[in-house]
């Protein structure tokens, strides 16, 4: 990015200290804004996500809105999939719905590959008007991880349980890793795309591997985390993950080839570091606090922060995403909070 004037956010997710704590939030673009709200009102997601102009719009948003320190480009974990031959919908009040689950080991060997170029050329493109002439701190790119993006296609949409998905990796685990492998290239692919075009960071989203035991995750997981990592070291660009309700699988993130692990509020970070998190670590206020009282927020704020710069690399951030009846002077107001508050606290240990 040619642009960035404030690369504080990319310090902290090297691990370097920096004079205040960098804060971006998960979902902060749409969801809770009026100005996105009006455009979903004559577009689906997919309908701005495939126009660059509009999908820049509701990406720099909240950057001008809250004044945080990295953006997040706006777009659903599905996206690469129909490039696969997944046949995926988002329904509103429902979520992804895919109407060709898989079930068999032949419907894996029929899965394509991504060509970014050719098939997400507007993801690109978006990318390109937000780093070359829009943006002046960071975007970050990301996708989903296979493990959440399998748990959709097995399921055939949102689940509770994720019954059907382990009874697949559990009766079929040659299917299963055939499926990871596949998976696991097309996320290497769509990752070093979006950095080419410009994005200086990439987070992966497992959202539900929280559902797997730390030994299924080892076994049936961690080999294509851990490949997926080791072939974006060579990007040089802050590598994250995260997920929801993972933390027991916290050490094995840790243990991959990134640089930032995600906490969501169950794990506080302070517990984090003396089970032997290292790397640089995001998170983790409880998004729920935020419809709450301003003098709640700024105390948990207040205790996040106040951990999380006990070691250097820390970057503020929601547990999992913001959701519609978050104010957004709610989410302005702390980010002003976690600039002056932080930076005041920094100033006083050096």
């Amino acid at each position: 990015m040619k642009n960035i004037k404030n690369d504080t956010f990319l310090r902290a997710a090297k691990g370097e200290r920096t004079d205040h704590v960098p804060v971006w939030y998960m979902r902060q673009a749409g969801r809770s804004q009026a100005e996105y709200r009006k455009l979903k009102e004559k577009y689906s997601l997919f309908e701005i996500t495939h126009q660059p102009e509009i999908c820049a719009y509701v990406t720099r948003l909240p950057v001008e809105m809250y004044n945080v320190d990295a953006a997040i480009l706006y777009k659903d974990i599905m996206t690469p999939l129909p490039a696969l031959g997944v046949d995926v919908e988002i329904k509103s009040g429902i979520g992804p719905v895919i109407d060709n689950p898989i079930r068999s080991v032949k419907d894996i060997e029929a899965l394509g590959e991504i060509h970014p170029e050719d098939d997400i050329p507007y993801v690109l493109e978006t990318i390109k008007i937000l780093t070359e002439e829009q943006l002046t701190v960071p975007l970050i790119g990301f996708a989903g991880a296979p493990f959440t993006l399998a748990s959709y296609m097995i399921e055939g949409g949102p689940s509770k349980n994720y019954h059907k998905t382990k009874a697949f990796m559990y009766s079929e685990p040659e299917a299963w890793f055939l499926l990871m492998e596949k998976l696991g290239d097309m996320t290497v692919t769509y990752l070093k795309a979006q950095i080419k075009a410009g994005v200086s960071a990439v987070q992966i989203f497992d959202s539900w591997v929280g559902a797997l035991s730390r030994a299924d995750y080892k076994k049936y997981i961690k080999p294509v985390m851990t490949k997926i990592f080791a072939e974006m070291k060579t990007e040089n660009v802050p590598l994250i993950m995260h997920g929801v309700g993972a933390s027991h699988l916290a050490l094995e993130w840790n243990d991959l080839p990134l640089d930032v692990v995600g906490l969501d509020w169950r794990l506080p970070i302070s517990e984090a570091r003396k089970m032997g998190v290292t790397k640089a670590v995001q998170g983790n206020l409880d998004p729920a606090v935020l419809i709450a009282s301003w003098e709640a927020v700024e105390e948990r704020a207040q205790e996040i922060i106040d951990q999380g710069i006990q070691s250097p690399g820390f970057i503020f951030n929601l547990g999992h995403g913001v959701f519609p009846e978050v104010k957004p002077e709610m989410l302005k107001q702390l980010t002003s909070f976690i600039h002056e508050y932080s930076s005041e606290k920094i100033k006083q240990s050096r």
